[in-house]
């Protein structure tokens, strides 16, 4: 067995020549032969972060934004498993990480060696491939079989969705005998880069059954920002027998789209159903938010559900699924548009004419609403500055932003691939990281404490904002049905009365506080303002906030 780890130099000088720029490291001892062949590649950047679950987070954020792989690397035993949630995450939301554990050699697992699990294939469940890397690349055959783990965990992390590949190293003692070998050439394999789509006869199939329909209905979920998509479907929303339902997570500024669906379906009545639902489905992007609309589509199920994807997935959100279409949304709607008829009917006014009704009640409602966390959103999105990137976190923020018609440009991400409130500072910390961009990250104080390891490390940007909406326990829990009449309300809630003032100064961020509209919106703009990392907690009655939401959504009914 070779003495030096110079075999790491192959996977080393491809992923760089494939295009990774940045690795975020854990320290550790096992994993030591990583940390110092990537080092020793100048054009990757090497970050360290001790918590393994924030590392993971953080490399999402990266990712999320630049949509290139981002690689991680931690130690053994408990450390990987600590990358679980992240990586399940990243799974279900497509993002590109590189995921490579230290591990022992497979003769010393369950043989009471320290710091030893049984990692291969560890993330069997939310991974998209597993590799294990060879120990040594003596032989051609070994050499060209290290090639193809680290091109095949590139290309697969990418395409046709993307998502995080798991790569594991049982290392053998000695660890830092690493020699960085540039000599000779390494071999590339490009990745692919389109998706076919559907062919001919299927696209007229597909084109007989839209204009047949009178009755039409996109439905949007987690989407990047888009500008190609935008404007196809600013086209199909002109269509009368077509109604545009998007998400704040969507990132569709459309004229004619439907951006607060739960302020239209919360009012729909039983005999009022079949006006509002469509023959036609077609969803696209990420998982959804609203549950209404997921509990209205189960129940008032259309004659056909198309879902589009680059890989084909087959989504059955609403248990009616007819088509899972595999190719990039962009490209499937540009070559049907030219097969499709302008439909006929009032489909969309129905829906349009329901959803100004909702607006205007939901500005009598709002303008006299007492402090609260609904109003608290209200004046948070009214003074964040057009332009910014908002980070969402779970599980009310998200809940919450889908109330509200944005009057400005916001470009939104949350974590809604598996959507736990783990992780989210940590998100948002490497998003701004990756983009120096003014990002403020809207959260609760369960999910803020719950992660702020995200703040345990040295790249804490300046541009980064942190709201923590502080109403002193799990909010959620007292507006969705079933909690506050178990009798067990403090358990689901976790009630507390902890202030982020002192996360702040143990992280040395700067802090304000509101506890009314006055406070809040001079503190919104004194941040937005400042060119410093800052932490802004509001209070909120923990006691009204759900009984003033569901005073809410009966005002809409009304």
């Amino acid at each position: 067995m070779s003495s030096s780890k110079s075999y790491l130099s192959v996977l080393v000088r491809i992923f760089k020549e494939m295009g990774l720029k940045n690795i975020v490291f854990s320290p550790g001892s096992r994993n030591a032969p990583l940390i110092m062949a990537f080092s020793a590649e100048p054009d990757i950047r090497c970050l360290s972060i001790p918590d393994e679950r924030s590392a993971a987070y953080f490399a999402l954020g990266i990712a999320q934004q630049t949509g290139t792989p981002v690689a991680i690397a931690c130690t053994s035993g408990t450390a990987p498993l600590n990358y679980g949630p992240a990586i399940a995450e990243a799974y279900y939301q497509k993002i590109p990480l590189l995921v490579l554990t230290a591990d022992r050699p497979p003769e010393l697992i369950d043989r009471g060696e320290g710091q030893t699990i049984r990692q291969d294939n560890v993330y069997a469940n939310y991974i998209k491939q597993s590799f294990t890397f060879p120990s040594q690349t003596v032989t051609e055959e070994e050499h060209r079989h290290a090639e193809h783990i680290a091109n095949e965990a590139w290309n697969i992390s990418l395409f046709p969705d993307a998502g995080p590949v798991h790569i594991n190293f049982p290392f053998p003692d000695p660890l830092y005998d690493f020699e960085y070998d540039t000599s000779g050439e390494v071999h590339l394999v490009q990745p692919g880069k389109t998706v076919p789509g559907p062919g001919t006869g299927k696209l007229n199939e597909l084109a007989g059954l839209w204009n047949r329909a009178e009755r039409k209905m996109i439905l949007t979920g987690l989407l990047p920002p888009d500008p190609r998509l935008e404007e196809i479907l600013t086209e199909l929303a002109q269509d009368p027998s077509v109604v545009l339902l998007t998400e704040t997570t969507s990132n569709l500024y459309i004229p004619g789209a439907i951006p607060g669906i739960d302020k239209v379906i919360s009012t729909v009545s039983g005999e009022e159903a079949d006006a509002f639902r469509p023959e036609i489905l077609i969803t696209l992007g990420g998982h959804i938010v609203s549950k209404m609309i997921k509990s209205f589509l189960r129940r008032h199920k259309p004659a056909a559900h198309w879902h589009i994807s680059p890989s084909g997935q087959q989504m059955d959100t609403f248990q009616c699924l007819t088509e899972a279409v595999a190719a990039r949304p962009d490209v499937f709607f540009d070559r049907l548009l030219p097969l499709l008829h302008t439909g006929t009917g009032n489909f969309r006014t129905t829906w349009i004419k329901r959803y100004n009704r909702s607006e205007e009640r939901h500005h009598t409602f709002i303008k006299d609403v007492p402090f609260s966390d609904l109003k608290v959103f209200h004046i948070l999105f009214e003074t964040i500055p057009a332009g910014a990137s908002v980070q969402l976190a779970n599980s009310t923020p998200v809940r919450y932003s889908q109330l509200y018609r944005m009057k400005k440009q916001l470009t939104f991400f949350s974590n809604r691939g598996v959507s736990g409130i783990d992780g989210c500072i940590s998100t948002a910390a490497g998003a701004v990281f990756a983009t120096g961009r003014d990002t403020w990250l809207l959260t609760g104080d369960l999910a803020f404490f719950y992660d702020m390891n995200g703040l345990w490390h040295t790249y804490v940007d300046n541009h980064l904002k942190i709201v923590v909406i502080n109403n002193g326990g799990g909010g959620i829990f007292r507006f969705i049905e079933g909690p506050d009449r178990s009798g067990q309300l403090d358990i689901f809630e976790t009630p507390h009365q902890l202030s982020a003032r002192h996360a702040a100064a143990l992280f040395g961020i700067h802090y304000k506080e509101a506890r009314d509209e006055t406070t809040l919106t001079q503190a919104v703009n004194t941040l937005a303002g400042s060119g410093e990392a800052a932490i802004l907690e509001i209070f909120t009655p923990r006691e009204e906030n759900g009984k003033i939401l569901r005073k809410y959504f009966n005002h809409l009914k009304k």
